[in-house]
């Protein structure tokens, strides 16, 4: 997959407005027309027809290192409500919101009310994987849709796919995949990984590390670092070192991404070994706290609030004058599952999981997307990855697009 160039496009002057986007340091995670459109026409409680109401679950977490996603995911999803009257495929929509806290043991059943007390006809939103691994088999049983703007886990539409669960953010190993076949393309020819110790850490190293030696690339050494308790990465930055590898790649998000690009920095590593990372290593408001340490730093993801596009742009003006914030990925994801959402509505002119299914299926490109031109390839999006490289404008961190990487589905799917 070859880089195509992009033109250089920066908002200075919002980002001198409003400052640097609402994801906090301790984030451990990772349509009818969008701006202005119009809904369609149905009718209300799951049966066809015309102007009825639809009552969608919104699970995000309200409380605990997570907030600060659940956050954004719900500004994306009234965002694009406030902008299309409040309706999705012609349905006034009854937003029922419920606290995923954490992880499943909270997650779980707060979904499951959902499904059994609030009577809600379509699910959206999930941070945690292991969340949304654990309600798949409801979904399914209760025949009802859930659209995930979040968890990553490959599973999910992959070995684990229902026909009730579809996604329309990325999956664990989609930016990570890019970015090794990218170094490898550049010439470099031995990389360093670290990532933490759990599932999409691990993910994600597998997904770098096929791509990266699949295309002639050789893995320098690597380690895992323990899941949210490192605060000295010291002794694993020195076997880095030691390693003498062309670049270090890595996987970290949250307060471990502040930690990390900071000590990297300050361990003397940032002049001599380019460090390169998957878009959750400076997605969001770590960069304040990591400051000059990332200038440089290079990583893909699928989203920036960069990409010159016009739906991007109108999505960037609007959020940043809704919330005084820039979007994130998170925020542009639930953004856009309103947006599907509301097509497969329209199309489907009923609410039944197997007739919203069916017309996901159908929708073919989402061609209004701010991450540009999307589709959907086995419920999980195949879209466009993005080279990204914090620069410093006018005193704002952000993470300029540099070039497309070019466009990804899950890998191995």
């Amino acid at each position: 997959m070859t880089a195509a160039s992009l033109p250089p496009f920066s908002r200075r002057k919002l980002l001198g407005a409003f400052g640097v986007g609402t994801s906090a340091l301790l984030l451990t995670a990772c349509g009818g027309g969008s701006l202005g459109g119009d809904g369609g026409g149905s009718a209300a409680g799951g049966s066809g027809g015309g102007g009825g109401t639809i009552r969608v679950g919104l699970v995000v977490p309200q409380a605990g290192v997570y907030t600060p996603l659940g956050v954004d995911m719900t500004n994306g999803w009234q965002l694009w409500l406030d902008q299309n009257d409040n309706t999705i495929g012609g349905y006034t929509v009854e937003t029922v919101t419920a606290d995923e806290g954490e992880g499943p043991d909270t997650g779980v059943p707060a979904i499951q009310a959902l499904l059994q007390n609030e009577d809600v006809d379509v699910v959206v939103g999930i941070v945690n994987s292991a969340t949304a691994l654990g309600v798949a088999d409801q979904f399914t049983e209760a025949k009802k849709l859930l659209l995930i703007s979040n968890a990553g886990a490959v599973a999910i539409t992959g070995d684990a796919r229902t026909d009730y669960v579809w996604r329309t953010s990325f999956s664990n190993a989609q930016n990570s995949y890019a970015m090794g076949e990218h170094l490898a393309a550049e010439g470099l020819t031995s990389v360093y990984i670290l990532a933490p110790d759990y599932a999409a850490g691990q993910e994600n190293v597998t997904a770098f590390t096929a791509a990266f030696e699949g295309a002639g690339g050789t893995v320098a050494g690597s380690a895992l670092t323990p899941f949210g308790t490192t605060q000295d990465f010291q002794p694993f930055l020195s076997g880095a070192q030691a390693a003498a590898p062309d670049a270090v790649f890595c996987f970290y998000s949250g307060g471990e991404a502040v930690t990390f690009v900071t000590q990297y920095a300050d361990f003397g590593l940032k002049d001599s070994i380019p460090l390169f990372g998957s878009g959750f290593l400076t997605e969001g408001s770590v960069l304040t706290g990591q400051g000059d340490a990332a200038v440089g730093v290079q990583t893909s993801l699928h989203y920036s609030t960069e990409i010159d596009n016009d739906a991007n742009t109108a999505f960037v003006e609007a959020y940043q004058a809704a919330y005084d914030s820039l979007p994130t990925c998170f925020a542009m994801a639930t953004f856009d599952a309103a947006n599907v959402l509301s097509r497969a509505v329209e199309e489907a002119q009923a609410l039944d999981g197997d007739s919203l299914a069916t017309a996901l299926g159908g929708l073919g490109e989402i061609d209004d997307s701010p991450r540009g031109p999307w589709t959907f390839e086995d419920q999980n999006p195949r879209q466009t990855v993005y080279l990204r490289e914090v620069a410093d404008e006018g005193g704002a961190l952000i993470n300029t697009v540099v070039s497309e990487l070019g466009v990804y589905a899950q890998p191995g799917s």
